[in-house]
């Protein structure tokens, strides 16, 4: 979307503001402000939320530089903030600039597991915040039962996977790019994934705007800002990395689920097939992109057994002779595994590319496929229920009302509520799989055998299993 450079305060003007914060028995004295609007009153929102950025002489007047807003200086709303003696609006949901992104782990010429920092990228697999940050959707409990005891911003019980493996490198749980509550720290990487995020371009349809592309955008943004924010000193150093981590930090992938499952509901398979080269072609110049910011370290995770998903088996597994022997649908999990053989030529061809970088290709449907295969063998009761849901066995889920939300169906209030014990689950919602799953598909991440290249030899690191 264009926007023009807008001109907007004049003399007469400021002091039609001034003038009332001088004479008027209004006491203003409010301790916060919360702004909602558009462009006239923007103080970085559009421009953090995807990565863009405004060029000179945006800002020119009063910051010297462009500071997000549309116009030379300051706002409508700047005025009155310093009126009212508040802090400039500078701060405002732009204090999602600060971010950065940790990941853990390897490269292709040599693992070595020593990252400052990680930067992610992704869909609700890895989410730690982002969409709900955004505003553009809300998660109640039961979510985050397990572990934090209260909605994270997760789409699970508990810990995702990017947070066992954070914690298995003695690192902290990345924080959401779009998190500007609570003085989000980025020191040790960023997280910005959003739930429902697909590696092409979003349409007036998607879930989330946040897809590949514009995530890429925001670490450009990111990055730029860390490094101007750097030059002004140490002031803050406990919130941002330090230039050398974006280079040495480890850039994690986990991406494509929402492309190929969400295809399924207007396209053949065929279409399906034809249309991957295409979505990995823009996953290259995302990953090309970040190469020419400075990123070498790459981890990419491929897509899970999409068939085996409660959601996808009882939309498009009616059909017994459309499931396999484990209950998941056919195609869905043959178009992931096609998806994952040119994800994983394209992991090879980069390497091959760019001598000077390190591409790991992380097998993770193969690490899922197990579970669901052999899930009492590792202590499972359910791999394909859902734990959160509605209707009972045998897959307790309803497209109609999602996991803790209370609706009227069929003339009765009824509440889609989370299993006694969800480390009997396998999946979660429906959709997403359980803390306990979870930390399953990790300890056989760290393993290293997934991997291409393997690097058993070289992790040095054990989880807390149940199994």
């Amino acid at each position: 979307m264009a926007f023009k450079t807008m001109m907007i305060p004049h003399i007469l003007t400021l002091l039609s503001i001034l003038t009332p914060c001088v004479n008027s028995v209004v006491e203003f004295n409010y301790p916060p402000v919360f702004n909602f609007g558009d462009s006239n009153s923007d103080t970085g929102e559009l421009v953090a939320a995807y990565g863009s950025f405004l060029s000179s002489p945006n800002g020119q007047s009063y910051f010297k530089t462009p500071s997000g807003r549309f116009c030379d200086g300051r706002l409508i709303v700047d005025f009155l903030s310093n009126c009212l003696s508040f802090a400039m609006a500078t701060k405002t949901i732009a204090l999602l600039i600060f971010t950065f992104v940790h990941l853990c782990f390897p490269l292709a010429n040599s693992v070595e597991f020593n990252f400052p920092a990680v930067f992610n990228f992704g869909d609700s697999n890895s989410d730690t915040g982002g969409l709900v940050s955004s505003g553009i959707e809300t998660i109640n409990p039961p979510y985050g039962q397990n572990y934090f005891k209260i909605p994270s911003g997760r789409y699970s019980d508990g810990r995702l996977l990017v947070d066992f493996l954070m914690d298995a490198m003695d690192l902290p749980f990345l924080n959401s790019y779009l998190d500007s509550i609570g003085a989000p720290s980025f020191q040790k990487g960023c997280n910005f994934a959003a739930a429902g995020s697909t590696v092409l371009p979003a349409t007036a349809t998607s879930v989330s705007p946040f897809s590949f592309g514009v995530q890429v955008s925001q670490f450009g943004r990111f990055k730029a800002r860390t490094l101007e924010l750097l030059a002004k000193g140490k002031k803050f150093a406990k919130y941002i990395p330090t230039e050398d981590f974006f280079s040495k930090g480890l850039y994690m992938f986990d991406i494509g689920q929402n492309d190929v499952a969400g295809a399924f509901y207007s396209k053949t398979f065929d279409q399906i097939i034809a249309s991957i080269p295409t979505i990995l072609l823009e996953f290259e110049n995302g990953i090309k992109k970040l190469y020419d910011q400075g990123a070498r370290n790459f981890w990419i995770h491929n897509t899970g057994p999409l068939g085996c998903l409660t959601q996808n088996v009882l939309k498009f597994g009616t059909d017994p002779s459309k499931l396999d022997e484990q209950g998941c649908v056919s195609a869905h999990n043959q178009a992931a595994k096609l998806f994952n053989l040119q994800l994983h030529a394209l992991s090879k061809k980069l390497q091959g590319q760019y001598s000077d970088t390190n591409f790991t290709y992380v097998d993770i449907f193969s690490i899922k496929s197990n579970l669901i295969a052999n899930y009492s063998k590792y202590g499972f009761e359910q791999p394909i229920m859902a734990c959160c849901g509605y209707g009972g066995p045998p897959l307790n889920y309803d497209f109609r009302i999602s996991c803790g939300q209370t609706k009227i169906l069929n003339g009765t209030s009824v509440t889609a509520k989370g299993c006694t014990d969800s480390t009997d689950y396998i999946s979660w919602d429906g959709i997403h799989y359980t803390e306990a799953a979870n930390q399953f598909v990790s300890s056989q991440i760290l393993t290293g055998k997934y991997s291409d290249p393997p690097f058993s030899d070289k992790m040095p690191f054990l989880l807390k299993l149940k199994f």
